[in-house]
């Protein structure tokens, strides 16, 4: 999708024509810096979702496990500081601003600071590497109501695509699960079980979406590559009201499931997420990590692409993919390249 202060829609799956930027702008989900920050931060991210005041509190409880402090603005904070000497590396003269959803640097913020600053036309990094309503569209119609309330002046937007599997993704998470299980002892490593783990999401918003069809492909990419055989995808970070059903399965059945089958020698990879946040931080190397101790299991995280030079140099050609005609968009595996321009009615929630 085309974001315009118009809300214009591009309807063709690549954008072949060459375009010139004046910016970059890296949009994430935000997070409190701060124990002050931490309820208000909950109030943004669960608005109009009827989340109960005593189910904030235990998340709240999460944070001050960290002084308050997610780590990701900071995470994506060293990410624009290599992409900047990334892009001025390959002679770009463009400048990469910073807007979140729900914690400062609001994305409106961001975007009155750009028309200030006479940017005309940018492009969008979301991090995310998977198609979903919160992990795409939830972003593009961020930037569309940021840019209707700057008004006037408001730069056009164009995103980039979902990179799931690009190898400038993949490569960086083969190296991470290697890593992972050269913890083992060699004649140990055939025979451990690699959990990827990715958020959850409700049922209804995977089926508007083709969030569980990427990530079973970058599993299945990452574990060819890094010669895993056994492997399963299992989800984390579950949230909302019981009744409503949500992908599954989670995380810790499926380390009682391992333990149960007499398998204990387990790395768990968060290919979901590119860096390691505070739900990366809580879910798995606290309570998973904590689960997986009562069991008698010995278990090793493996790291998130974070700032890996590949990963740093693929958001250069994915914007350089959008700076010319007809150019190639890099992808591994069965599927496609992602398209550029969202269709109309592409991960929508139910």
């Amino acid at each position: 999708m085309t974001i315009t202060s118009e809300n214009r829609v591009v309807s063709a799956r690549f954008d072949a024509v060459a375009r010139t930027y004046d910016a970059v702008l890296v949009l994430s989900f935000g997070g409190p810096e701060g124990m002050d920050d931490v309820i208000p931060f909950l109030e943004n991210v669960t608005r109009g979702r009827g989340v109960p005041r005593e189910r904030l509190e235990e998340v709240a409880g999460h944070y001050e496990h960290f002084g308050g402090v997610s780590p990701i603005n900071a995470q994506n904070r060293a990410l624009i500081a290599a992409l900047e000497v990334e892009l001025a590396g390959h002679g770009h003269d463009l400048p990469v601003y910073f807007g979140n959803r729900n914690w400062t640097p609001f994305v409106t913020d961001t975007v009155a600071q750009m028309r200030d600053d006479g940017v005309q036309r940018a492009l969008v990094f979301v991090t995310s590497a998977f198609s979903s309503y919160s992990g795409c569209r939830q972003y593009r119609e961020d930037i569309e109501r940021a840019v209707d309330s700057v008004g006037k002046g408001a730069p056009e937007f164009d995103k980039i695509r979902v990179f799931y599997n690009h190898p400038g993704f993949i490569e960086p998470m083969v190296e991470r699960v290697r890593e992972a299980l050269a913890r083992f002892p060699e004649e140990r490593q055939n025979r451990v079980d690699v959990i990827y783990t990715a958020h959850s999401i409700p049922l209804a918003m995977a089926r508007t979406s083709a969030y569980e069809e990427q990530l079973k492909e970058a599993v299945r990419l990452v574990s060819e590559l890094a010669g895993v055989t056994q492997y399963r995808l299992a989800y984390q970070s579950r949230s909302g009201a019981p009744h409503i059903p949500w992908l599954e399965p989670d995380v810790l059945d499926v380390l009682d499931e391992l333990h149960h089958e007499g398998n204990d020698d387990v790395v768990v990879c968060p290919i979901g997420f590119i860096s390691d946040h505070l739900e990366v931080l809580f879910d798995l190397d606290e309570e998973s990590a904590e689960r997986a101790r009562e069991l008698g299991m010995t278990y090793v995280r493996a790291g998130t692409a974070g700032v890996h030079p590949r990963f740093v140099e693929m958001i250069r050609e994915l914007i350089e993919e959008r700076m010319q005609a007809n150019s190639v968009r890099l992808a591994l595996g069965n599927l496609p390249p992602n398209h550029d321009c969202c269709p109309a009615g592409c991960c929508q929630i139910a």
